[in-house]
């Protein structure tokens, strides 16, 4: 029932506000940031550094604003205060180009930004309720923001200079405090398991192959979420198609969204996360080997509706069920540190590493030999709990 006066009432609303701005900042940063670090000079290797910053502070910092959000009892503050630093921080790419500055200007700001996430993930599905399969309703405006800036800027890069890129990300940055100043306020729900302590879940052998397989999950991103936009630019797609073919994965991401509950009910969680892994590793293998073919592109692309939609909402769906009560807030940012923050990590650095030594297909063969290892952990340990508790 809380689901339900959720999806009708303005909450929705200040929720969806929230993910559209955090995601449309990502449409920005992610396609086009490391064609204006390659304008600014830098190698492949640096490149990848750079980019990976953003996930390597996801190692510990979700972690550190989790804690500080159950622990204190004030999550709407934290995420508040971490959007507003995140914003603080961003300022720093005016005052400076350099590798060791850029290096610490965006390391800092990933700490900050990392933080509102898992917190509004947590209240998301708190206000949601039993309804949790309405989670892909409210997502997708993150979806949404991403398109509509992916494709935008696309198209204002090719009128324009790299140079610009900065700017409209600062209004991004903007947006995301704005927004989040309008989160509703949600404390943690009393559970009967709140006695359990958070170490005894971590310890549990399918939990742990649940993170292991996530892990590899965002590893296998790694290619993709570092080089796609430069590795289509050098075969000749224009920064306009670039916009384009990235906006098609977010485009199909709303649909799986928005279909999420039925996709639960059809294949379970773990059936819907099996599929999303064995999709992944045919993803990564055709944009390897296939991106001479725009049509080999485009469908590598719409399967960006399993190898993150379909995933990451049974994934969300899963850790909300397996950290009940006083530990949402943590269960969510644990998952954000061990899969996007040390997976993401993991994936930018071997692709920098890579990337120029054997070449974007043998690299991005890497990357569906990382999904396969997931799926195996799937069908070999991870025995979840379907029904919430």
């Amino acid at each position: 029932m809380a689901g339900h006066k959720l999806m009708q009432s303005s909450l929705y609303w200040r929720l969806s506000g929230f993910y559209f701005f955090y995601f449309a900042f990502i449409g920005a940063f992610a396609p086009y940031w490391s064609l204006y670090l390659k304008f600014l000079g830098f190698t492949a290797l640096q490149i990848g550094i750079l980019m990976s910053l953003l996930q390597a502070v996801r190692v510990f910092s979700p972690t550190v604003w989790g804690w500080l959000a159950d622990r204190s009892g004030r999550r709407l503050l934290v995420i508040q205060c971490a959007a507003a630093l995140s914003l603080v921080a961003y300022f720093g790419v005016f005052f400076g180009t350099q590798f060791w500055w850029l290096f610490i200007v965006m390391a800092l700001m990933g700490f900050f930004w990392s933080g509102p996430l898992p917190l509004v993930e947590a209240t998301t599905l708190s206000l949601l309720g039993k309804n949790a399969g309405n989670y892909g309703h409210v997502r997708l405006w993150g979806s949404i923001g991403f398109v509509v800036t992916a494709i935008g800027i696309g198209y204002i890069l090719d009128a324009s200079e790299i140079v610009v890129l900065p700017y409209l990300v600062l209004v991004l940055q903007l947006g995301i405090l704005l927004s989040a100043m309008r989160v509703p306020n949600c404390a943690a729900t009393r559970h009967h398991a709140d006695h359990v302590p958070l170490r005894e879940i971590l310890c549990k052998p399918e939990v742990i192959a649940f993170f292991s397989a996530c892990f590899l999950m965002s590893a296998a991103h790694g290619p993709f979420a570092t080089f796609f936009p430069i590795y289509l630019v050098d075969h000749g797609y224009t920064k306009a198609e670039v916009g384009l073919l990235v906006s098609l994965g977010a485009i199909c991401e709303i649909g799986a969204f928005l279909a999420m509950a039925r996709l639960i009910q059809f294949f379970t969680l773990r059936g819907l996360l099996k599929l999303s892994f064995s999709l992944a590793v045919v993803r990564f293998l055709l944009m390897g080997w296939g991106v001479e073919s725009l049509l080999i592109m485009i469908l590598a692309q719409t399967m960006h509706a399993a190898t993150f939609a379909s995933y990451h909402g049974a994934a969300v769906s899963m850790i909300h069920r397996i950290f009940p009560g006083r530990h949402q807030a943590t269960g969510q940012a644990l998952y954000l540190s061990f899969t996007f923050g040390a997976g993401g990590t993991v994936g930018a650095l071997y692709s920098g590493f890579f990337w120029d030594k054997i070449g974007p297909g043998y690299t991005f063969t890497i990357a569906a030999t990382c999904a396969l290892a997931g799926l195996i952990l799937l069908w070999w340990k991870v025995k979840l709990r379907e029904t919430p508790q």
